[in-house]
């Protein structure tokens, strides 16, 4: 199965919501227990692909954070 899984408040959250203020998701924090769940699936042979709007409000490229903040999590993911 293609599972298609967002990143924002999905597999992270962001300590007194200041997301919707600073748009920095450097500041990111995991909810671990949600990425096992998903890494689960990833290793019972599901297809995980991250998706995620970051950037579309400020053009900002988020790729390299957001792809070094999966690797640091312990994501398991195809794309």
């Amino acid at each position: 199965m293609l599972i298609y899984v967002d990143i924002d408040k999905t597999i992270c959250y962001y300590k007194n919501d200041d997301i919707k203020k600073t748009m920095d998701y450097s500041k990111a924090l995991p909810y671990s227990k949600r990425i096992e769940k998903i890494n689960t699936l990833f290793e019972e042979g599901h297809k995980i692909v991250y998706w995620t709007a970051r950037g579309t409000v400020t053009q900002k490229l988020w790729f390299n954070a957001t792809y070094a903040q999966l690797i640091g999590w312990g994501c398991k993911f195809h794309e």
